[in-house]
């Protein structure tokens, strides 16, 4: 017997934290510390210890990983320089940079609905 889907919902591979184009790759680059650091790179080349003083409250781990992440997703371009010690910068790829327009979308709503989203953590907030 077929098993039958109940109207009105996603297809099931959307449930499936492999198969689901969206969360697959949404879930890499939606923290925190990536939309920072992807922002903050928004502006140009770094390095590491630059990215470290733009993020104060980041410890150099969770920088190292989210570079890391980045690099691995092919949003950020980490460049090593052979000096002494090693110059390593980081900066956008075309992929990542082309992330901003969908951003800016998302950003402008924020922006827009910001009054609204308030108003109901308050009306939440006071049951």
């Amino acid at each position: 017997m077929k098993k039958r889907t109940p109207p009105n919902i996603a297809p099931e591979k959307f449930y499936d934290p492999i198969m689901c184009p969206v969360r697959n790759i949404v879930s890499k680059i939606s923290g925190k510390w990536s939309l920072l650091v992807l922002t903050h790179l928004k502006f140009g080349s770094h390095r590491f210890s630059e990215l470290k003083n733009a993020l104060p409250d980041i410890s150099q781990r969770m920088l190292t990983q989210t570079l890391r992440n980045l690099e691995r997703e092919g949003l950020v371009l980490r460049t090593v320089t052979p000096t002494t010690p090693p110059r390593v910068d980081y900066e956008l790829t075309s992929l990542g940079t082309s992330l901003f327009q969908p951003l800016s979308a998302l950003s402008t709503w924020a922006l827009e609905k910001k009054t609204l989203i308030e108003r109901a953590r308050k009306k939440f907030d006071s049951r």
